[in-house]
């Protein structure tokens, strides 16, 4: 996804590297869609956070007049630099980490995130950083796979966390409870919809997410 977590860095395995030549090869047209939903509507100034290569970048309308994306693998920041080039609205690449990001209290009149609350090291203190950035009342925009409602699910998605996906995948965790994280930081969910969509049967416990609005 990017609902996936990052596939760069120096400790890439092979199986983060296949999944990425294939979505290079083959863009999920739906995970596309879900970017596209999740960023309709933006206006002011953005900050995204973990912004990976910027596939996100063609769906931010004009009404937003600047954009801070936030990454920390320099293999990403330069293929979203490109992205970038592209773009309808000014971005601005810079790295960065979610638990503290490099920008003023108030600064953005909305914040993004998209396949980062599963696999930061600590998802409770980038909300509160998410949070500090915003203005008073500023928009929250979300969408991250997520925990399974069906514990049987869950159960497998344990499992091929515990086995495999975890270490595979730069520490991502399938079975995070983002929304409850999202209510505990302080946000007001305004919308919150599940789907459940896996690119192939490879990220098939990865295919619970849910996207969304909250406000500061």
């Amino acid at each position: 996804m990017t609902a996936t977590p990052s596939l760069y860095g120096p400790q890439q395995s092979r199986f983060a590297r296949y999944l990425e030549r294939r979505e290079q090869r083959r863009p999920d047209p739906v995970h596309r869609e879900f970017r596209r939903e999740a960023l309709a509507g933006l206006r002011g100034h953005v900050i995204e956070v973990g912004s990976g290569d910027g596939r996100s970048f063609e769906h931010y309308s004009p009404e937003v007049e600047h954009v801070l994306a936030v990454e920390p693998d320099p293999t990403a920041r330069a293929a979203a630099a490109a992205r970038a080039e592209t773009a309808e609205v000014p971005i601005e690449i810079v790295d960065g980490v979610a638990e503290a990001l490099p920008a003023a209290d108030g600064a953005f009149d909305a914040a993004v995130v998209m396949g980062v609350l599963c696999s930061v090291p600590d998802p409770s203190a980038a909300l509160d950083e998410l949070r500090r950035v915003l203005a008073p009342g500023g928009e929250f925009r979300f969408w991250e796979h997520v925990r399974s409602e069906n514990p049987a699910f869950q159960l497998v998605q344990r499992a091929f966390d515990a086995l495999f996906w975890t270490r595979a995948l730069g520490g991502c965790e399938t079975t995070r409870d983002t929304e409850s994280a999202i209510k505990a930081a302080g946000f007001q969910i305004e919308r919150l919809d599940r789907r459940f969509h896996p690119s192939s049967l490879l990220t098939i416990t990865a295919a619970p997410n849910i996207i969304g609005t909250a406000r500061a």
